[in-house]
């Protein structure tokens, strides 16, 4: 069953269930989703509350490619003191649902991932984005921000795997010209 979204001209949202051939317009792109998922048959679960300005909302994850489960002994210690803002869940490897201070969604994620590595160890691997080809957003601290901090502590993670060191990896990024 496939589910498309779309956003029209007009600042409406169109949504199209193809497998039962319904297709909604509203203005509304929450209830075009809601009317999607119950015509499939889904549960909806609305968006949370936004989060107060100056935080910031994202997931992070430590995924590696060895079993490495949530109840694994190594995240002990994650588990029972999160940073203040995270709550650890499990997604099938260990992670963390957290709300955070920060100028910038990066740079929220930047300070949460070097608390964790000071105070537990752990360097987390990634945002767990499913697509990242997907780009979605144009807001600085929206989605498309998730999949840039997931790229990035993926990139870090497998450069790592591989022998490269950050000399190595910062090379690469000032190779581009990103000011």
């Amino acid at each position: 069953m496939n589910l498309h979204f779309h956003r029209n001209p007009d600042g409406t949202t169109t949504g199209r269930n193809d497998a039962a051939g319904f297709s909604v317009t509203h203005a509304d792109e929450e209830e075009v989703k809601r009317q999607l998922y119950e015509d499939a048959g889904w549960e909806y679960t609305p968006p949370p509350p936004p989060v107060p300005p100056g935080f910031h909302r994202f997931p992070l994850v430590h995924e590696e490619f060895v079993l490495g489960a949530f109840g694994d002994e190594r995240y002990a210690g994650l588990r029972e003191r999160p940073p203040k803002g995270c709550v650890p869940v499990d997604r099938g490897c260990f992670a963390l649902e957290c709300e955070r201070p920060g100028k910038s969604l990066l740079d929220a994620v930047a300070g949460t991932v070097a608390e964790i590595r000071r105070e537990h160890g752990l360097v987390m691997t990634g945002l767990g984005v499913e697509k990242p080809h997907e780009w979605l957003g144009s807001e600085r601290d929206g989605y498309a921000a998730q999949i840039v901090a997931d790229l990035v502590l993926m990139a870090a993670h497998r450069a790592r795997l591989l022998g490269y060191g950050r000399k190595e990896v910062v090379r690469l990024l000032d190779a581009t010209g990103i000011e």
